[in-house]
């Protein structure tokens, strides 16, 4: 009896590796039968690029797509957000995959056929509209994923929740947008998502490959606005000023000192930035005020209070001792936590990554200094974020065009990769839910 119980046992563990084995050659399958339908959605939204919470011809055509696989389809959320269920035919948990949407104000260089050509208004001025970061290829991917996952739903045990989130880049100040709006209108609510998993393009790693780290992958994001107040005169005359030009000099100097000389840069990266000064109009006249903006980037909660009072007590202190004064406003307008992959959801879920492009091609990256709002989610629920490659195999990513320029370019061929990467990820995390509640 004993040994028929252990041959049982082993024939129930092969049968269900050889179920696993043939869904994820399904989805080999239909990955590349879809493969161009994903290019020509891609092509499609990147000539129309549209910026936050007004991608309105991107959220029309997801909806219309996702309808058409059969799904039941909410739109307008946070805006211009869409969101579509798909329900597999047996029971399980509720797995999300979330794709971002928006373009960025960048007039494309490239000299590809589908090249964005629109333009529109930002800030009060008129500015050229890019996916300058490849949030159309992630758009185009997810649907490519929907496609997939809707012709084997009979085979999932679960439910898929596919949110297409707009104003991933952030928002006018005084809007609210992007994934943090999401959450507050409870998309990750109704059916209540176990996990979620999203991806980035990458234009500086080759194609085939993913990059993934546990714990902190993107760092938080606090944007800053430092106004320093002085006493405006003539430039022929500055012992009559307190200058704010050269005060605001001194607070940008002092503050380079604080990843240097305060932040454990053995344990984690740290990253202030002033980005933007304006004061004065003219060369002979000392102004009364100087206006900075800038970002601090932190890859620990500690580190970011640090980093924060530190900008605080500098920029007022240094202004102080020169007879001025500094208002320091942080955050200014945005802030996104730290882009943190549960570590026992990454640790579960990399032999999946790994068999979709295998061992030798899924690398354990550093820390970035970016930020991505996809952390809002991952506040909520556990949550895994990875890179996918995007440029041309033998490419060199200190010469390749980075995200943000006008230059930036994705080779398409890496696209696959993410589809299954994707996919897999939420079959594989069905299977493990199941045998998990069967311990």
């Amino acid at each position: 009896m004993k040994y028929l119980l252990c041959f049982s046992l082993l024939f129930l563990s092969i049968n269900v590796i050889a179920q696993q084995s043939v869904l994820r050659n399904k989805i080999a399958t239909a990955t590349d039968e879809s493969a161009q339908q994903v290019i020509s959605w891609r092509r499609d939204i990147h000539e129309h690029p549209e910026l936050g919470n007004h991608e309105t011809r991107t959220e029309a055509l997801i909806a219309k797509e996702l309808k058409a696989l059969g799904m039941e389809v909410t739109t307008g959320v946070a805006h211009t957000g869409v969101v579509g269920l798909l329900k597999g035919a047996k029971p399980g948990p509720v797995v999300a995959l979330r794709a971002d949407m928006d373009a960025l104000p960048v007039i494309e260089r490239t000299k590809v056929s589908f090249a964005s050509k629109v333009k529109t208004t930002y800030s009060g001025n008129e500015v050229g509209v890019m996916h300058a970061c490849g949030h159309d290829t992630h758009v185009a991917m997810l649907l490519g994923v929907a496609t997939v996952l809707s012709g084997i739903k009979n085979e999932l045990a679960g439910t898929v929740k596919f949110i297409f989130q707009p104003a991933e880049e952030g928002v006018m100040r005084g809007e609210e947008g992007g994934a943090e709006m999401m959450v507050k209108e409870g998309v990750l609510d109704n059916p209540s998502v176990d996990a979620i998993f999203g991806l980035h393009i990458s234009a500086q790693t080759e194609v085939g490959k993913i990059t993934y780290r546990p714990g902190g992958f993107y760092a938080s994001v606090n944007d800053l606005k430092i106004t320093v107040k002085g006493k405006s005169s003539h430039g022929a005359y500055p012992w009559f000023s307190v200058d704010p030009i050269v005060v605001s000099a001194q607070i940008i100097n002092n503050l380079q000192t604080i990843v240097s000389r305060n932040l454990n840069i053995t344990e984690n990266a740290g990253i202030v930035t002033i980005g933007a000064i304006n004061g004065g109009n003219r060369g002979n006249i000392i102004p009364e005020q100087v206006e900075m903006l800038g970002t601090i980037r932190a890859l620990s909660p500690a580190d970011e209070i640090l980093l924060v009072e530190r900008v605080k007590q500098i920029a007022t202190k240094t202004a102080e001792a020169a007879g001025a004064t500094a208002e320091v406003l942080i955050p200014f307008s945005s802030h996104y936590p730290i882009t943190f992959n549960n570590v026992a959801l990454t640790e579960k879920m990399l032999p999946s990554l790994q068999k979709t492009a295998g061992a030798e091609n899924v690398i354990l990256s550093v820390a970035h200094t970016g930020g991505e709002d996809f952390s809002f989610f991952q506040q909520k629920v556990p949550g895994l974020f990875i890179n996918v490659g995007g440029m041309v195999k033998g490419g060199n990513p200190l010469t390749t065009a980075g995200h943000h320029t006008p230059d930036f370019y994705i080779d398409e061929s890496g696209f696959s990769t993410g589809v299954k990467a994707l996919a897999n990820l939420v079959v594989d995390y069905m299977d493990l839910s199941g045998k998990e509640k069967k311990r």
